[in-house]
């Protein structure tokens, strides 16, 4: 968790229904913040204020909202996009007590030796797959990391996998995904391709992985095969 505080002061709007269209189209966006099973808060603010904030908090960064004279400590629970040019239309808050334990979604990044910017296996041409972009965790506002790391530098032959098990996790956050799920595997470029292919190009990342792995399991059946078709020659 960063110790930089975010905020934003937004103006309490009373346009709701098909006429919040007017806002947009004077650069403010509507949002509404739910408060604690109390009445949702209707608030609206400039696109470019909240636009900046969504890039900058996510959905795991708590957030001070000030409106209507009151303050509330927020997580970002959604966003909503306008699809052609992905132009932020909504936005979600909800409140959150600072002592109590709430859920969010935080972003997974490898980690590198100092002065690397790739895994021993890409540097050996090999390819690292991600399986996971985002983790749930459960922890109180401010103990809310922006960013859980993961040992890149254990990436080195075909094979290699890092678990949710091994990110590195501060004291006080407790990750909410089964700890052996894999976060990123390394695999031949050949294998990927194999497996595209046999999706017809479009497999998303856990299929093609999946993929690759009974490639590689085939791969290794058949090696073993054929060692013991010449143990048995001689």
């Amino acid at each position: 968790m960063t110790d930089e505080t975010m905020s934003v002061e937004l103006t309490p709007r009373d346009i709701t229904g098909k006429a919040v269209k007017h806002l947009r189209e004077d650069g403010q966006v509507p949002a509404v913040i739910h408060n604690h099973g109390k009445a949702s808060v209707l608030v609206q603010g400039p696109y470019l204020t909240l636009q900046h904030l969504y890039q900058r908090a996510g959905r795991h960064h708590p957030v001070v909202v000030k409106a209507g004279g009151k303050t509330y400590t927020t997580l970002i629970k959604s966003a909503s996009f306008e699809p052609h040019h992905n132009k932020l239309t909504h936005l979600v808050f909800n409140a959150v007590s600072k002592t109590q334990k709430v859920e969010a979604e935080v972003p997974v990044r490898a980690r590198y030796a100092e002065g690397n910017d790739a895994s021993p296996a890409e540097r050996s041409s090999l390819i690292v797959l991600e399986q996971l972009t985002s983790v749930p965790v459960r922890a109180v506002p401010d103990k809310i990391p922006d960013v859980l790391e993961y040992d890149a530098e254990l990436l080195v032959a075909d094979g290699d996998q890092v678990t949710v098990a091994q990110l590195v996790v501060p004291d006080g956050v407790e990750v909410l995904e089964d700890a052996e799920h894999p976060v990123a595997t390394v695999y031949e470029p050949s294998a990927l391709q194999a497996a595209n292919d046999a999706a017809g190009g479009a497999a998303e990342p856990e299929e093609t992985a999946a993929a690759a792995e009974g490639e590689a399991a085939e791969r290794s059946e058949t090696a073993e095969a054929d060692e013991n078709d010449e143990k048995k020659e001689a």
